[in-house]
């Protein structure tokens, strides 16, 4: 019976991870999503202001390693991506994109970014 429950322990841990990490952010959502433009991001930001915001738009522009403008068609922000986000595809300046990140407010706001779901 000890020998079973070692058995059944030692696989739980062993197939644990790997359920963990086949959905990193738990759960799969693909209904309505509730964005906000750049604009209304510059009209809401002030120099202490920290949000969290989704857009949708396009990466038009390479400043730096990982900072880029983004536009969202009428508006433009510059935006910095988490060193640990990884796709599987290149992204042109023609990929539409859905990015998740915080606003960081002060003279020139931008946005750390999270998350980048391909459109």
């Amino acid at each position: 019976m000890i020998k079973t429950t070692v058995y059944a322990i030692t696989a739980a841990m062993i197939i644990m991870p790997t359920v963990a990490l086949a959905n990193p952010n738990g759960l799969s959502y693909s209904g309505p999503i509730q964005t906000i433009t750049v604009s209304e991001v510059l009209e809401q930001t002030n120099l202490f202001s920290e949000q969290n915001v989704i857009l949708e738009g396009k990466l038009i522009k390479q400043i730096n390693a990982d900072t880029y403008v983004f536009s969202d068609g009428n508006d433009e922000i510059n935006v910095e991506i988490d060193d640990d986000i990884r796709l599987e595809q290149t992204i042109t300046a023609n990929t539409r994109l859905r990015v998740y990140g915080e606003v960081e407010g002060g003279t020139s706001p931008e946005i750390e970014i999270d998350k980048i779901q391909v459109l």
